[in-house]
């Protein structure tokens, strides 16, 4: 185990979890700045535990694949589905995003980690007003989903 470097991952984790969680946290929303920030540093650390027990062992891919499959159903207790529709979705998608780039500082990819946590940025704060202005030229106050049951001959989303 390589303290410096694995403290940096940790630290890495940390701040990206957290600038991701800032525009939470800027939008209202539930899962903010510290479960952001949480969700990537546990990420970052079940990897590199797992790269140590491992010893160069298919066992890294498992652990990974149980990081996700645990963060999906995190995610999915943050959609909501009510009368109006479903909502949570974002939250979802950035949970799930945010916990692989703790494991991507986790295992070192920082230049992965970085570039990743701009380009999560870039679609949070750009096209959240990319997506006002087309619904404004929509003619509806913002973009909802609809549920749709079958049978019921409405289109639903694809309208």
């Amino acid at each position: 185990m390589s303290w410096p470097i694995d403290t940096i991952s940790i630290v890495l984790a940390i701040v990206y979890g957290s600038v991701i969680g800032f525009e939470r946290e800027l939008s209202g929303k539930v899962a903010g700045l510290r479960t952001n920030a949480l969700i990537c540093l546990g990420a970052a650390v079940f990897t590199i535990i797992s790269k140590e027990m491992s010893g160069g062992q298919d066992s890294v891919t498992r652990i990974a694949a149980q990081i996700v499959t645990g963060v999906g159903f995190i995610g999915a207790g943050a959609i909501i589905r009510d009368r109006g529709g479903v909502h949570g979705l974002t939250t979802a998608a950035t949970i799930w995003l945010v916990a692989s780039i703790g494991m991507a500082c986790g295992a070192r990819y920082y230049w992965l980690a970085t570039v990743s946590t701009v380009l999560a940025l870039v679609v949070l704060f750009g096209l959240k007003r990319l997506e006002r202005v087309i619904a404004g030229m929509a003619g509806t106050e913002e973009r909802k989903h609809k549920i749709v049951e079958p049978g019921s001959g409405d289109k639903g989303l694809s309208e």
